[in-house]
């Protein structure tokens, strides 16, 4: 009777434990919305603003070099010793012409150059949306990851009760006892680290955010598994077509087109008109001149046709540039596609297959520990087992949901209208 109750006990136990886990609810925090979040970085993240403003600093700049140089007010008095003297003041402007077309070369460059800082900017928010949603899903990984561990915790207190109950009547090993605390012990440093990671993504959330890196930060929403059914060579389309990256890559190239038809237009010459108002305080009469200065390119061959020379290297170089970007756009895009792929594969895997398994065979572990059919072991490798299935089906997902992020950064904007959402547990 002693050894039946003791069997009872020890069933009791367990089964309480699995119903006080079931049971568990997570601590009423405050819900991080993704959305609010992007919203907030949008408008507060310094690195955004000073993108923006660069690209309208680059807009300013166009008015300016389109217009012609300053006049030049002239004032001066003279006085020539003749046969009919003439001493009087003289006053006029004069004005620097540039060669017909220059001014116009030199507003489509400062546009072009408008336009890269505008691409650049858009390529910085899309970066900086991506690199806070990656955040957001790790540190959803570690809130899950820190609920899994406490309620394997709660379990392994329960296999030691039952473990030192068994003990006493002389049916397990003392070594049952001591890898149960053993394990316990684990788990402790396992949610130690995990504590310390998710401080650290605390502090990266509020450094995009622009917020005190040590600021509190709630618990994030539970995320929504999405398919995604963009081809590849779509998505490579889209890149080509909506990067930002590629498109500033594109406009140094126009820049630098306009910069070297500008370069042969400064073989032409400039001009300077004057236009003077003269007075002979003498006779009492005024007079005018009128003189037309021509700038002669005269040392063409040391600048310029080494300025030709210097745009047309630029142009070239720019053209690298964009087929080294493209290259490493569709890089990424092959790169965050396959991820993408891979998660989805596992994370059915996982979720259909392997995790009702695993618990399955925990449970009949569970039941034949109890009554003495199955060793210590077994049992423990039954949690472990499903501990580690189900950390790694949330780690999935989270990688699934990184890859599309870094995906909507190169193809130029969200893929969310073209992907089937579902449920994101098992």
């Amino acid at each position: 009777m002693k050894l039946f109750s003791l069997w009872l006990s020890a069933a009791a136990c367990l089964f309480l434990g699995v119903v006080h886990v079931t049971a568990m609810q997570p601590v009423n925090e405050e819900r991080l919305s993704l959305p609010a979040l992007i919203e907030e970085m949008a408008a507060r993240s310094p690195e955004v603003k000073a993108a923006r403003e660069r690209w309208e600093a680059a807009k300013a700049v166009v008015p300016q070099v389109q217009t012609l140089p300053d006049p030049r007010l002239q004032l001066g008095y003279q006085r020539m010793p003749m046969t009919d003297p003439l001493q009087g003041a003289m006053y006029g402007f004069g004005q620097e012409i540039p060669f017909p077309g220059k001014l116009g070369l030199k507003g489509d460059i400062a546009r072009r150059e408008a336009e890269r800082f505008e691409q650049e900017y858009k390529a910085t928010r899309l970066r900086l949306i991506a690199a806070l949603k990656e955040a957001y899903y790790n540190l959803h990984f570690i809130h899950e990851s820190i609920e899994i561990v406490e309620k394997n915790k709660i379990l392994l207190t329960q296999f030691e009760k039952t473990a030192k109950a068994r003990y006493a009547v002389g049916q397990a090993a003392q070594q049952d006892v001591f890898r149960a605390q053993v394990e316990i012990s684990r788990v402790l440093d396992r949610l130690a680290v995990l504590d310390q990671q998710k401080e650290s993504l605390h502090a990266a959330i509020n450094r995009l955010l622009n917020r005190p890196p040590a600021g509190p930060l709630g618990t994030p929403e539970e995320i929504q598994a999405t398919i995604m059914t963009i081809p590849l060579p779509e998505l490579n389309r889209r890149a080509e077509a909506f990067s930002p990256a590629l498109l500033a890559s594109a406009k140094s190239i126009d820049r630098s087109e306009h910069t070297v038809s500008l370069a042969r237009r400064q073989f032409y010459p400039d001009f300077d008109v004057t236009a003077l108002g003269l007075r002979n305080d003498r006779i009492n009469d005024n007079g005018y001149q009128v003189m037309l200065g021509i700038k002669i390119p005269l040392f063409y061959e040391t600048k310029q046709r080494q300025g030709v020379n210097e745009a047309l290297a630029n142009l070239s170089g720019a053209r690298e540039d964009f087929s080294a970007t493209r290259q490493e756009l569709l890089f990424q895009v092959k790169d965050g596609f396959v991820q993408a792929q891979r998660a989805e594969r596992l994370i059915t895997i996982l979720r259909d297959a392997i995790i009702p398994q695993a618990t399955l065979a925990l449970q009949s572990a569970q039941a034949g520990y109890g009554v003495g059919k199955v060793d210590f072991l077994t049992l423990l490798n039954s949690l472990l087992t499903l501990q580690e299935s189900q950390l790694e089906l949330h780690g999935e997902m989270v990688s699934h949901e990184r890859a599309l992020a870094r995906l909507e950064a190169v193809t130029g904007g969200t893929l969310s209208a073209t992907l089937e959402e579902g449920k994101s547990g098992p």
